[in-house]
């Protein structure tokens, strides 16, 4: 059955590709005085088409998001996710901002499976706190890169 969903991981893959079409159209146009050659539509228009099929298989597969976390590490982790998204929708986050949150975040659920495979599927009061700790550390980062003054620029 297809989920009809894309899971975090797959969301923050198209957004960094949208964002490098975005960037690419911007460097076209300042290249040509603000006008793209046919050839530079056509470019951009072929990557376009390539995303949107990403998007359409990363929604029909059999990956699913999970909406609802039960353990606060788990909707801890599902909320900054969103409020990465969220940057980079905004333009607050550039992709290599985001980039480099997101694999802070993918390091820190690495170490929790790790944890609970290591637990029978359970985390010890010390690995909790670690977790807890690590996860404030990047919401740090993602508020100051979100706050600082690195924008993406939006598409004209």
């Amino acid at each position: 059955m297809d989920s009809g969903q894309l899971t975090a991981g797959e969301s923050a893959n198209l957004e960094k590709k949208e964002s490098n079409i975005n960037t690419e159209e911007r460097t076209m146009l300042k290249d040509d005085n603000g006008h793209l050659s046919a050839a530079d539509r056509a470019k951009l228009q072929q990557q376009q088409n390539q995303v949107s099929k990403q998007i359409y298989g990363d929604k029909h597969n059999r990956d699913q998001q999970v909406t609802q976390p039960t353990t606060e590490v788990g909707k801890r982790d599902l909320h900054q996710q969103q409020r990465i998204a969220q940057g980079v929708k905004s333009g607050q986050l550039t992709a290599g901002e985001a980039d480099k949150l997101e694999n802070k975040e993918t390091a820190i659920n690495h170490e929790v499976a790790a944890d609970r495979a290591a637990n029978g599927g359970k985390l010890t009061a010390a690995e909790r706190q670690q977790i807890n700790n690590q996860q404030s550390n990047v919401s740090k980062k993602i508020y100051g890169a979100k706050h600082n003054n690195h924008r993406q620029s939006k598409k004209q």
